[in-house]
């Protein structure tokens, strides 16, 4: 199915039914409740539409911060590491970060709540 853009079509629900083998119903209640949140706008005879994102700024596919860490995990790939080394020299780099400071962020700190 792949990562959507805003102005992107959404598949019809048959199609992400036939793709998947998720129930008709779930995937018609993701599209209803995608719409009432107004990430998705039903143009009749047309199809449905992204309407806004819920990646943060900066993390959108074409974002100058996924190249560099597109580019990073490429190289550590050439280098031969595996997916497991790249996840946790990523998860390292990530503990030490918080751990300098302090994780004051309110989503980090929901985040911690949520693993305890």
């Amino acid at each position: 199915m792949g990562t959507l853009q805003v102005g992107d079509k959404l598949p019809t629900a048959r199609e992400v039914v036939e793709a998947t083998a998720i129930n008709p119903n779930t995937v018609l209640r993701a599209y209803r409740d995608m719409e009432q949140a107004g990430l998705v706008e039903l143009r009749r005879g047309l199809g449905t539409f992204v309407t806004r994102s819920l990646a943060r700024p900066g993390a959108e596919n074409d974002s100058p911060l996924r190249r560099e860490v597109t580019d990073w995990v490429t190289r550590a790939r050439a280098t031969g590491l595996e997916r497991a080394d790249v996840l946790a020299l990523v998860t390292a780099a990530l503990d030490a970060y918080d751990n300098e400071h302090d994780s004051t962020r309110p989503g980090d700190r929901e985040r911690k709540k949520e693993d305890a």
